[in-house]
C-alpha cells in the first residue's frame, strides 16, 4: 500500500464523524440519480417487450365517426393481398351505468364503455380476478368491468347491470386489459361487452360521442410499409392510423425525456452535496494546516500532499457513491407497489439498471473531485514557518492556476448537467439557472444579515450574540442559506401553486354555477329532458341546452391561404381535428368580440356565417369575410368568417367553443344537444337524481363536475406530492450541510463556550445562544425560500398557466416559522458536544 493510500485512510478515520454527512449528501445524490434511471430504464425495457399490447395490435385504425366505404375496403384489400392477417372491430363509447337490483340504493355511474369483437386482443393477455378470460363471458349480455365499478355500485359478480336500454349480467372483474390507453385521463371506470350486444343499448343513436377502431394483426416485413400506405389513402376519410411502432417510438421518446430531466433531480442534490463538500474541504484544511506544514518539514512536497486528499475525497467519493447504490436499491424495490396500472397491466422486472448505476457512482465520483480540488490547492500555500505562526498568509498576486482550475471545473459542471440532460443547451440553463438562483439566494441573504444587524446593539446578551455569530466569518452561514432556502423555495412554491390551481377550479364551480352535464341529448328529447329537471330543481333554475354537432375543417377560401381539401389542412398541424361546434345568437360571459359584427339575434336565415376563436385566426391567417368548409356529418357547410372572439376557456360554464355559427346554419342537419345545470347538494339526492335521469333517459351520459374536480384535485395532490419530494430532498441535504458545517466548526465553537464558561455563562445560557442563532439563521433561510416560492408560483400562474395569482401569506409565514423552528433544533442537536465539554480541559489543549 503506498504512502499516499495510507495516509488518506489514516485521515478519514481521524475524522469520519466530520465527514460524514457530507459522504451522505454524495449518497442521496447518487442514490436519486440512480434510482429514478433505473425505474424508467425497466418500465422501457418492459414496454418495449409489451409494445404490441399497448395498443392490443400491429396496426390499430381509429376514427370518431363509423367506417365509410373507402376504409372497409382498403382493409378489406389488404386482407386479400395477404398484409394484414387478421382483424378485430371495437367501439368505445362514454355512458351511465345503474344497478338493477331493487334492494340497492339507486345510483349511476360513468364507465368508458368497449364493445369488442371474438378476436380481440389481438396481441397482449386479458386477465380476471378469478377465472379464465374467454369471449363466451360476454355473450348473451354479459359485461366484464373493473374493480372500482362494484364498489361504487355496492353490487358484485352476478348481478344485473342496466346499461343504455338493455340489462347485461357482471361476469367477470378485470384484472389487465391490453390496450387500455394506460395514463390517459378517464371518465371512468372500464367495462367490456360483446361487438355484437351494443346496438341493443341504444347507445349509438344519432349524435352519440363514440370512438372506433380497427385493430390489424400485420407481418412484421409489411408494418412499415402498410402503415405508410394507409396514412396516405385514407388522409381525407377523418381517420388515424398508427402501428405499435409509432407508438413506441412516441413512448420511447417521452421516457427519455423524463428520465434526463428527472436524472437533473438528482445532479441537484448531488450539486449541493458537492457545495458541501468544498466547503468542508476548505474548513478541513484550515484544521489541518499545522499537520500539512509538519508534513512539508519531513520532505512532503505540496503535490505529494495535494495527492494524499485528493486520494481522500475520491474514496469517500467512491463509498458514498455505493451508499447511493444501495439506497436506489431500497428505493427500487419499493416502486412496483406503487406503480399502479403500469405494474399490473405488464410484467415489467423494476430493478438496478446497469448503465444507470456506473453513471450514478461516476458522477458522484466526478462531482465530489470537482468541488473539492479548488479548496485543496490552499495546501500549496501552507508553509513549514506556519508551526511557529498562527495563520496562513494570504497569497501575493494572482493565482492563476487556481483560477484555471475553477474555470475547469465549471466547465466540466456543464458538461455533467448536459450529460444528465441529453441536451447542451438544457445543461447550460441548468447550470446558469442555478448559478443565478444561488446568487440571488446569496444576495437575498446578505440583505437580510445586513437588516438584522442593529439588533446586535440590543439589550439581549443572547440576541446580540445570535446577531454577532451569523454574520461572523467562517459560519458558513452562504452555504446554510443556499440549502435551506432552496429546500424551502421548492416545497413553499409547489404548495402555493396547488393552492392557486385548486382556487381556480373552485371559482370555476362557484356558488350557482352549472356543476353537471348530460350528454347526447336528442331533439325529440329536448322538452321531456327539460320537464324532468324542473321538477328535480325547481323551474327557478331552469338547465341551459346548447346545440352541438361534430365538424370538421375540410376547406379554406382566404384571402391569405387558400386550402382547398382537406389533405392540404392537414398540412397545418392540429387545426385538421374534429371539432365540437354549436351556433346562437348572442355572445357568452367568457367571450370577448376583437373584430367583426355579431349577427343580429334575430337572425335565423341567410348564407352560414360563423364566428372564430383568436388562436385559429391566427393559425390559419383569417380575415374578416374569408370562407370555411366543414364537413358535418357527411355534409359539407362553407360559412362566411364574420367574427373573431376571445375565449376564456378556463371558465367552462358556458361552454368554450372554438367555431359558432349563426342559427339557421345547420336547419338540415340533425344535431344534439347537451345541458348544463346546478345539481342538488346533498350526495344521496344528487345520485338519486342521476339515476332517475338515466333510468327515464337511457342514453344520457351525466358529467358530474364535482368527480371531475375530485379528479383533478387528486393528480395535483400526487403532482405536488412528487415535486415536493424533490424540494424534501434539497431541503434534507441543506439540513445535513447544516449539520456537517456545525461539526466542521465545532473545534472553534467549544474553545468560545470555554472562554464563556470561564467567564461565568451557563449551559442554559450558552444552549440559548446556540437556540437564538440557529433560529435566526433559519428565519433568514425560510424568508428567502419563501419569498422565491412567491416569485415562483407568481410567474408560473402568470406566465404558463394563465390564471388568476393569489398570494399565501399565512403558508408563507408557518413555512418560516416551520424552517426557523427546524435549523434551530438541528444546530442546537448537532452543537451537544459543545455544552458538555468541560471549560478547563479545552483551555489546556489550547
Amino acid at each position: 500500500m503506498t504512502f499516499v493510500l495510507r495516509m488518506a485512510l489514516r485521515e478519514i478515520r481521524a475524522s469520519w464523524r466530520r465527514l460524514l454527512f457530507f459522504f451522505i449528501c454524495i449518497a442521496i445524490g447518487v442514490g436519486t440519480i440512480v434510482a429514478l434511471r433505473s425505474v424508467i430504464q425497466s418500465v422501457r425495457g418492459g414496454l418495449a417487450v409489451e409494445a404490441r399490447s399497448l395498443i392490443a395490435a400491429d396496426m390499430l385504425i381509429r376514427s370518431d365517426r363509423p367506417w365509410s366505404d373507402p376504409v372497409e375496403a382498403a382493409v378489406e384489400r389488404e386482407r386479400v393481398a395477404g398484409r394484414v392477417t387478421a382483424r378485430s372491430e371495437t367501439v368505445e363509447v362514454a355512458t351511465m351505468v345503474r344497478p338493477a337490483r331493487e334492494d340497492v340504493t339507486p345510483r349511476a355511474r360513468m364507465v368508458e364503455l368497449r364493445a369488442v369483437q371474438e378476436a380481440f386482443p389481438l396481441y397482449g393477455e386479458m386477465t380476471l380476478r378469478d377465472g379464465v378470460y374467454s369471449h363466451e363471458l360476454l355473450r348473451g349480455n354479459g359485461v366484464i368491468v373493473r374493480p372500482e365499478l362494484l364498489a361504487q355500485l355496492g353490487i358484485a359478480v352476478g348481478d344485473d347491470l342496466l346499461i343504455g336500454t338493455e340489462t347485461f349480467e357482471v361476469r367477470g372483474i378485470i384484472a389487465t386489459e391490453p390496450g387500455a390507453d394506460l395514463g390517459m385521463f378517464s371518465l371512468g371506470p372500464r367495462i367490456l361487452i360483446d361487438y355484437a350486444d351494443l346496438p341493443t343499448t341504444g347507445l349509438l343513436g344519432f349524435g352519440s360521442q363514440a370512438s372506433y377502431e380497427i385493430l390489424l394483426a400485420v407481418p412484421d416485413a409489411d408494418l412499415q410499409q402498410l402503415d405508410d400506405d394507409l396514412d396516405d389513402e385514407l388522409a381525407n376519410e377523418f381517420v388515424s392510423v398508427r402501428s405499435y411502432r409509432r407508438s413506441e417510438d412516441r413512448m420511447g421518446r417521452n421516457l427519455t425525456r423524463a428520465e434526463n430531466y428527472l436524472s437533473l433531480v438528482g445532479l441537484v442534490v448531488l450539486i449541493l452535496g458537492g457545495i458541501g463538500v468544498s466547503s468542508v474541504t476548505r474548513v478541513f484544511v484550515q484544521q489541518k494546516a499545522k499537520a500539512i506544514a509538519v508534513l512539508k518539514c519531513v520532505g512532503a512536497t505540496s503535490r505529494r500532499v495535494l495527492a494524499v486528499y485528493m486520494t481522500q475525497v475520491l474514496v469517500l467519493g467512491l463509498a458514498g457513491s455505493l451508499l447511493g447504490v444501495g439506497l436506489a436499491a431500497g428505493a427500487v424495490a419499493w416502486v412496483p407497489s406503487f406503480a399502479g396500472d403500469i405494474a399490473t397491466s405488464f410484467q415489467i422486472e423494476y430493478g438496478l439498471q446497469l448503465g444507470a448505476t456506473v453513471q450514478g457512482i461516476a458522477i458522484g465520483l466526478l462531482v465530489s473531485l470537482l468541488f473539492s480540488v479548488v479548496p485543496l490547492l490552499e495546501v500549496r500555500h501552507v508553509k513549514p514557518s506556519l508551526l511557529l505562526r498562527q495563520d496562513i498568509p494570504p497569497p501575493t498576486g494572482v493565482d492563476w492556476l487556481k483560477w484555471t482550475v475553477t474555470g475547469s471545473v465549471a466547465a466540466v459542471l456543464v458538461g455533467v448537467a448536459a450529460w444528465q440532460a441529453g441536451s447542451l443547451e438544457v445543461g447550460l440553463l441548468l447550470s446558469g439557472g442555478f448559478v443565478a438562483t444561488a446568487w440571488v439566494l446569496h444576495l437575498a441573504g446578505a440583505a437580510l444579515i445586513r437588516a438584522i444587524q442593529p439588533l446586535a446593539q440590543a439589550r439581549s446578551f443572547v440576541l446580540r450574540q445570535a446577531v454577532l455569530r451569523v454574520a461572523r466569518p467562517g459560519n458558513q452561514t452562504r452555504l446554510i442559506l443556499l440549502a435551506v432556502g432552496l429546500g424551502a423555495f421548492f416545497i413553499l412554491g409547489v404548495r402555493s401553486l396547488q393552492g392557486n390551481l385548486l382556487a381556480e377550479f373552485d371559482i370555476q364551480m362557484g356558488e350557482g354555477a352549472p356543476d353537471m352535464f348530460l350528454m347526447d341529448v336528442q331533439e325529440d328529447q329536448r322538452e321531456a329532458v327539460v320537464e324532468f329537471l324542473d321538477q328535480e330543481n325547481g323551474p327557478e333554475d331552469p338547465p341551459v341546452l346548447i346545440p352541438v354537432l361534430r365538424a370538421q375543417l375540410v376547406g379554406v377560401d382566404g384571402q391569405n391561404v387558400t386550402l382547398e381539401n382537406y389533405e392540404a389542412v392537414r398540412g397545418r398541424g392540429r387545426v385538421s381535428r374534429e371539432y365540437t361546434v354549436t351556433y346562437r345568437a348572442s355572445l357568452e360571459d367568457n367571450e370577448t368580440l376583437l373584430a367583426g359584427a355579431w349577427w343580429p339575434e334575430a337572425q335565423v336565415d341567410g348564407a352560414p356565417e360563423v364566428s372564430v376563436e383568436e388562436s385559429i385566426r391566427n393559425r390559419l391567417d383569417l380575415e374578416i369575410g374569408d370562407r370555411l368548409s366543414f364537413d358535418v356529418l357527411g355534409d359539407i357547410v362553407t360559412a362566411r368568417v364574420a367574427s373573431v372572439r376571445e375565449v376564456d376557456f378556463r371558465d367552462f360554464r358556458a361552454g368554450g367553443f372554438v367555431f359558432v355559427f349563426r342559427p339557421g346554419s345547420f336547419a338540415s342537419i340533425p344535431h344534439g344537444y347537451i345541458a348544463t345545470l346546478r345539481g342538488p347538494e346533498s350526495v344521496d339526492v344528487r345520485a338519486q337524481a342521476q339515476a332517475d335521469l338515466v333510468s327515464r333517459f337511457p342514453n344520457l351520459s351525466v358529467i358530474d363536475l364535482s368527480e371531475v374536480l375530485n379528479t383533478i384535485q387528486a393528480l395535483l395532490r400526487n403532482v405536488t406530492l412528487a415535486v415536493m419530494a424533490v424540494g424534501s430532498l434539497v431541503l434534507l441535504s441543506g439540513i445535513l450541510i447544516l449539520v456537517g458545517a456545525v461539526s466542521m466548526t465545532k473545534f472553534r465553537r467549544v474553545y468560545e463556550a470555554a472562554i464563556l464558561k470561564t467567564l461565568g455563562a451557563t449551559g442554559r445560557l450558552i444552549m440559548a445562544m446556540l437556540l437564538l442563532e440557529y433560529g435566526v439563521l433559519g428565519a433568514i433561510a425560510g424568508t428567502v425560500g419563501g419569498l422565491g416560492a412567491i416569485v415562483l408560483s407568481w410567474a408560473v400562474a402568470r406566465y404558463a398557466l394563465d390564471m388568476t395569482w393569489e398570494p399565501a401569506p399565512l403558508l408563507t409565514l408557518v413555512g418560516i416559522v416551520a424552517t426557523s423552528a427546524l435549523v434551530a433544533a438541528v444546530g442546537v442537536v448537532a452543537s451537544l458536544d459543545v455544552l458538555r465539554h468541560k471549560p478547563l480541559a479545552t483551555l489546556r489543549s489550547e
